[in-house]
């Protein structure tokens, strides 16, 4: 695997050779990212003023959104009952249960109500439920989420299987496990079996295989800079690196896992090519997996060229958010059959 991985990376090395502009290093200064990224984006955007706006939007915090848990409680009721405490919720015609909380009361805070504790509601980014309907496991399925925590995405699986079939959640970090396996407590989530381990450790077992498969990969996190502003400058262009080599290889032990005719779900919490499109297009042009369309959300098209390399023409099936369109995280996703 490390070889089939290592040589696809330099195949594309070129993307991660990156020269910073004077344009890039100015806007870099003004708005306090890596020039590096800057750069990047200048290639991603349509124009340096959509640049801007996309900068100017990481400057201020997203809107508070949760799902509404109905392995606990029906949406109207939660509704009712939260508007009674002084939250003012807007339902998202694009997610099933998920809410924008247009008004919140100076106290309680979101997550200490009662019904938070309860489980009748997970905060969690709008963009971030996306993939676990996208992967729309059935009752009957046996879904792996390859790395779990803290959960939000796991039990939101179980919901929609209404507790059935089985979630096979693995995480390898003990601590992370804790509140993976507290989520999963306070939200009702009954048909998961948690494994810690690394997930590569699962392909020793020759007997065991995937219906569905929700790859939502570890990443730089460059989509969440109003959560964690420190995103602006963190990751080097070394790092970068690290995370694809992760994440092609985690994308290949997704391929081992799945039975033949099965989907798997990649996504993250990032904005960049290097984590995305490069990664799926691992999969569709070293793995032979096929990208279905997926057309029911109010997303971009991934990319197809990016900085003079060109990818998959399929990639433009991948679906993109960002917050300065959107409203949302910056995120990215994309749904992949074994054929």
């Amino acid at each position: 695997m490390e070889n089939l991985v290592a040589e696809y990376l330099s195949q594309y090395e070129r993307i991660f050779d990156i020269s910073p502009s004077y344009e890039s290093k100015k806007l870099a200064s003004k708005y306090s990212f890596l020039d590096y990224m800057i750069e990047r984006y200048l290639n991603m955007f349509l124009d340096i003023k959509e640049v801007e706006e996309y900068l100017f939007s990481c400057s201020f915090p997203l809107k508070k959104s949760i799902r509404c848990n109905t392995l606990k409680v029906e949406c109207n009721a939660l509704e009712n009952i939260m508007s009674e405490k002084g939250f003012i919720m807007e339902k998202v015609q694009w997610l099933p249960h998920g809410y924008v909380i247009k008004k919140l009361p100076s106290k309680p805070s979101l997550g200490s109500t009662l019904e938070y504790l309860l489980g009748y509601y997970h905060i969690q980014g709008l963009a971030s439920m996306v993939p676990a309907y996208v992967l729309n496991p059935s009752s009957s399925d046996v879904v792996l989420d390859m790395a779990a925590a803290p959960g939000g995405k796991t039990t939101q699986l179980s919901q929609i299987m209404q507790n059935k079939g089985l979630v096979v959640a693995v995480e390898k970090n003990r601590d992370r496990v804790r509140s993976l396996i507290s989520n999963i407590n306070r939200l009702g989530a009954e048909n998961v079996m948690v494994i810690r381990t690394d997930v590569s450790n699962l392909t020793k077992v020759k007997e065991i295989s995937f219906d569905k498969i929700l790859l939502d990969a570890p990443c730089s996190g460059e989509g969440i800079v109003q959560k964690d502003p420190t995103r602006r400058y963190k990751t080097t262009i070394e790092d970068l690196k690290n995370f694809s080599l992760i994440q092609l290889s985690l994308m290949k032990v997704a391929y081992d896992l799945l039975r033949e005719g099965g989907y798997v779900v990649y996504s993250t919490c990032s904005i960049g090519p290097e984590e995305d499109e490069l990664v799926v297009n691992f999969a569709t042009e070293r793995l032979g997996m096929k990208i279905i369309p997926v057309n029911n959300y109010p997303a971009l098209n991934g990319y197809t060229i990016y900085r003079n390399v060109k990818f998959s023409d399929d990639l433009k099936n991948c679906l993109r958010f960002f917050p300065h369109i959107h409203g949302t995280e910056g995120f990215f996703l994309c749904l992949l059959k074994k054929e």
